[in-house]
């Protein structure tokens, strides 16, 4: 009975990802969850997980530092990029490797992204969890209008007594 017990109290603390190997090592079958796509008018400021497909309308590179003495740090390269879709359009900050997918007149499909807000606007950044894939042409027409990353945002910071002395 002991061991039963230790051996329930040891499944139980596995985390789930181990818990999802024990299970595919056992011949179960897991499902992915499948992702769920936003369109860019339905970005809010500190998300994260969001995936879009989007066409890429404009690439300015801001910062390029070339290899430094050591042989350890690589080149930083940033740009920003103008992205979109039906509903809207955002700034996007690709880095390093997602320079040379994000070019002018491709659709791409990001995965895992977040917003990181930049003097008080939003930016739409992929970080190491996230992913970039270049894509076939989608068919639809970019809402150019609709900037999401000109609206400024302020952080109101809202004191207890305020609330008490308003309810």
């Amino acid at each position: 009975m002991a061991t039963a017990n230790s051996n329930r109290q040891q499944k139980q603390r596995q985390p789930a990802a181990a818990a999802a190997a024990v299970q595919q090592s056992a011949g179960v079958v897991v499902e992915k969850k499948k992702p769920v796509f936003v369109k860019v008018d339905q970005l809010k400021p500190g998300t994260q997980n969001n995936n879009l497909i989007v066409k890429v309308l404009s690439s300015n590179t801001v910062l390029q530092k070339g290899r430094a003495a050591s042989q350890r740090l690589r080149n930083t390269r940033i740009a920003e990029c103008l992205v979109g879709d039906e509903t809207g359009t955002i700034l996007l900050t690709a880095r390093n490797e997602q320079v040379d997918l994000v070019k002018p007149e491709t659709t791409i499909i990001i995965r895992n992204s977040k917003i990181d807000m930049f003097k008080g606007s939003m930016r739409l950044a992929v970080d190491k969890w996230g992913r970039i894939e270049v894509t076939e042409p989608a068919n639809f027409v970019v809402k150019e209008d609709n900037n999401m990353s000109l609206v400024e945002y302020e952080l109101v910071t809202v004191a207890a007594d305020a609330v008490a002395a308003d309810e």
